[in-house]
């Protein structure tokens, strides 16, 4: 590749992102704002929650982001926890745009901070998570785990953190506890070529393919609270094997 042709390329991939950046916002104004004022007036998330979903997936696909979804039959009916891997902010409207039925999830209560994007996550009856304070963590964990008992399927990234290179990292416990205790099936789930499109701490598109499976649930209400970590090393291997080889935990020294 020639100077002029890293140029080019530089200036198209800086083109993409700007016009995600510059039309998300407008979009966020322009249908977001009023879904939000209607949402708490009703009660009611479902039109912000579809149409959030939506506008992002169009500008997603729009700067050359194709979605490809596998495994769609393996989700049972009723409450679910899904379990996805975690390797790049593109990965996050791939995954959640790949479920099939409205759910909540567990995100870092900073995002909870950003104008508009923030009572959204609010209205959605999305739940802020402190990672580094343990009992608040906890705290959203148990209200997270409410929420399933009373019939809302929620997606948790277990890592708890983005992959620094797009491979599996070890899980945290808590998605394996909120199952058990909400007795529900866990659906794994996988996430694909998310890191090529954007890589960690970068705001650069490349235009790519995500791929997103769904796996064989796991039944959480068969295993006991002390038993905890046998699931959890369980759905951590489903995962890891379904992965390609370059997303797979990394071989022991």
């Amino acid at each position: 590749m020639t100077r002029g042709e890293g140029f080019e390329r530089v200036c198209l991939l800086m083109i993409r992102t700007l016009f995600i950046v510059g039309f998300l916002s407008l979009y966020i104004l322009v249908v977001g704002l009023p879904l939000v004022i209607y949402t708490l007036i009703t009660k009611d998330p479902d039109p912000l929650y579809w149409a959030g979903l939506k506008g992002v997936l169009f500008f997603v696909r729009a700067v050359g982001v194709r979605l490809r979804v596998k495994g769609i039959e393996r989700i049972p009916p009723g409450v679910c926890l899904f379990a996805a891997n975690h390797t790049s902010s593109a990965d996050a409207p791939a995954i959640v745009g790949a479920i099939p039925r409205r759910v909540a999830v567990l995100l870092k209560a900073s995002l909870f901070r950003w104008p508009i994007v923030g009572q959204a996550f609010r209205s959605a009856h999305f739940i802020p998570v402190n990672r580094g304070a343990r009992d608040s963590a906890i705290a959203s964990v148990e209200k997270a785990t409410e929420a399933m008992k009373a019939g809302q399927s929620f997606l948790i990234y277990p890592e708890g953190t983005r992959s620094p290179d797009g491979r599996l990292q070890e899980f945290k416990k808590g998605a394996v506890v909120m199952a058990i205790r909400a007795g529900v099936p866990i659906v794994p789930m996988v996430c694909s070529g998310a890191h090529r499109v954007m890589e960690k701490r970068s705001l650069v598109i490349h235009p790519g393919e995500i791929v997103v499976e769904f796996l064989e649930p796991i039944d959480a209400s068969q295993y006991s609270f002390e038993e905890r970590d046998v699931l959890n090393q369980k759905v951590h291997d489903a995962m890891a094997t379904a992965l390609p080889s370059d997303q797979q935990p990394a071989p022991s020294v």
